[in-house]
């Protein structure tokens, strides 16, 4: 795994050096634009829309829109000079509950890994983390961007979750909130019902991404040379009304076993092979 950062987590005048690395990995197919006149790859150049040329990448430098079809341009030697106080460092200001914080701040995850020399300080840091039930707010800068960031640990190691500042969250204006419904004794009591049935403790291998799948499947019937064929959709039933439809749901749920078994799926060791590849393609 390649760290994207290096530097050093601040606690008061303790440093621990400390590296970073992506904890995502987002997985689906990848798709190519091709002229389906014949097949070939489309390709984008950079052009100049004032001289209409095509501009190399040392001559192209960055510009901040101030008013409609104005700009000042700013060169990466400018934008390096920019002092920035918590440059290489993840600076820790505060320590806070996980339960303060809704998840909408929640922006990118990073495993935050020491180096040797600060594997004690780490540990020591984890321990103090563990035993306060808290998390650490910090400041951090990645990629040229300063971050609000929580300092958490999960499984023995740190875990770095960039935050949004507060002015990027936006808030919820829409006239349709504001017209006042009025709920009937069965509707709340059926809801109430339905999410009693429904709630169990989260386990998430038990999801899956079905449409990326579907879509490998569709795929791998394309390579090799299958009649594609839509899938035709199940009808749903129609209800008159929302009791009508949380008393449906209730007795649906009540009709399922707790545990439903997954259906085996029988692949040839050709069509196995086929999609390892094509998966492995894919991440």
């Amino acid at each position: 795994m390649q760290s994207v950062w290096r530097g050093a987590i601040s606690f008061g005048l303790v440093s621990i050096p400390v590296r970073l690395y992506v904890a995502v990995q987002e997985r689906g197919m990848r798709f190519h634009q091709l002229h389906a006149a014949d097949q070939g790859r489309i390709r984008y150049r950079r052009v100049c829309s004032v001289c209409g040329e095509e501009v190399p990448f040392h001559d192209i430098v960055k510009g901040y829109e101030f008013e409609k079809d104005r700009h000042v341009s700013f060169t990466e030697e400018e934008l390096q000079r920019l002092p920035v106080e918590t440059f290489k460092a993840i600076d820790i200001v505060s320590f806070v509950s996980l339960q303060e914080i809704d998840p909408i701040y929640f922006q990118r995850s990073y495993y935050v890994i020491p180096e040797p020399t600060g594997l004690k300080a780490y540990r020591l840091l984890e321990q103090t983390l563990g035993q306060s039930g808290r998390i650490a707010i910090a400041r951090v800068v990645l990629f040229r961007k300063e971050h609000l960031a929580v300092l958490r640990a999960r499984g023995g190691t740190f875990l770095l979750e960039t935050m949004y500042w507060p002015d990027e969250i936006r808030t919820p204006e829409f006239d349709v909130l504001a017209k006042p419904v009025e709920l009937r004794k069965q509707e709340v009591a059926l809801a109430g019902n339905l999410t009693e049935l429904l709630t169990e403790r989260f386990d998430p291998a038990q999801f899956v991404d079905g449409h990326r799948r579907r879509l490998e499947e569709l795929a791998q019937a394309k390579v090799e040379g299958e009649e594609v064929v839509a899938a035709t959709a199940a009808p749903s039933g129609q209800v008159r009304d929302l009791l009508e439809a949380l008393r449906a749901s209730v007795e649906a749920e009540k009709e399922k076993p707790r545990k439903e078994s997954k259906p085996s799926r029988r692949r040839s060791p050709e069509g196995k092979e086929q999609s390892a590849r094509m998966r492995a393609k894919n991440d």
